[in-house]
This record gives structure tokens, sequence and C-alpha cells, in this order.
């Protein structure tokens, strides 16, 4: 199987088995108007055949809405990651969602703070864009841990639109060193999944 991530979709709800990563989004499900309801088409995605998975993950609109609402009601969740910009508007939303996973009886893994510093690619000079340690803040306050620091690079956003991921494309880059410590992060404190 050659590796690639791209979007899959079907009508008959099955994913296209031919690639690496599988991926099911309401983005695909619009109609003719461009427009849809988040709340059913959400719970939509998760009617798809997987098949047999070691995990799923479900990357969800910030917030405390509908969507992350029925999500942990309608189907079994082992935990949830919460990621942020470390700026205060953005920290906002994830100190309520890490609260309403915790009502509701989800396990909050830890904390990634997303866009953490911006390297200028010509002179190499770090800038904090959206502040700093926000995330790192955040965690301290609700005794959660850091899972890691995702930069903001140019790499990862062409990487992504070409369909090959950093981690793929260059693994050995800081980038991907950085989304592979927070995947190694997340699957240690994850449970076992059923042999």
């Amino acid at each position: 199987m050659q590796p690639c991530w791209t979007a899959v979709w079907s009508e008959d709800l099955k994913p296209n088995l031919d690639v690496f990563c599988y991926v099911q989004s309401s983005f695909f499900q619009l109609n003719s108007t461009g427009l849809f309801s988040v709340h059913n088409n959400s719970l939509r995605s998760l009617e798809v055949d997987w098949g047999q998975l070691d995990y799923l993950v479900i990357d969800m609109p910030p917030g405390t809405g509908d969507v992350q609402l029925s999500v942990s009601q309608n189907i079994p969740i082992a935990g949830a990651v919460i990621v942020s910009t470390p700026q205060d508007v953005a920290l906002l939303d994830a100190h309520k969602g890490a609260e309403m996973f915790r009502k509701v009886h989800v396990p909050v893994l830890g904390l990634v703070q997303n866009m953490s510093v911006f390297q200028c690619p010509k002179c190499k000079h770090e800038t904090h864009i959206f502040g700093t340690d926000g995330v790192r803040d955040l965690a301290k306050t609700l005794g959660l841990d850091i899972l890691g620091d995702v930069p903001l690079h140019i790499n990862i956003r062409e990487t992504c639109d070409s369909g090959q991921p950093v981690v793929i494309s260059q693994p050995q880059s800081d980038a991907a060193k950085a989304y592979l410590k927070i995947a190694m992060e997340i699957l240690r404190r994850l449970p076992v999944p059923p042999s």
C-alpha cells in the first residue's frame, strides 16, 4: 500500500481502502448550495463502515456545542486531546472544552500548543505570533500535561496541501518530529486496544 493521505467518501459509507489514512468529513457531504447541518453530518460521519481500526481520530470544532456533546454521548471515547493556539481567545474555548469533556466523563489526555512559534525561513528569527506558553499555563491550571508544540511553518501547510504530510514527505524535519512526539504521547496515555 502506497502511503498517502487523501480525503475519501462514498455514498455507501465505506471508505476507499486503497489509502493509508481514512478520512471522513462533513465537508464531503455539502449539498448543491454548499450548506449542511454540522450536527447531523458530524453524527453521520460516525456511521462510516471503517472496518477494523486500532484508533479513530475525530477532529471536532472548538467549543462545547452540539457536535462535541453528541459525539461524547453517542460513542465511547478513550480520550480527548485539546489543541489550541496560545492566544487568550482560543484558550477560553480550550478551557471550556476540557471542562466539558471532564463533565461527560471523557478523559482529557493532554493539551497541544498549535502554531506555537513562527521561524522566518530566511533569517531563522523566531516570533511567537499568538503569544507564548498560553497552553502551558492552561495545562497547569487544569492539572493536565502538555503533549507537545506544533510550530507555525509553511512546510506543514504546503505538504498537507500536496497530500503528503510533513511526517511522510519530510520525516526528519523538526515539524515531523513534533507531530510524532505528540502521537507517541497520546498513544502512551490511551488504553491498549482490544486484540
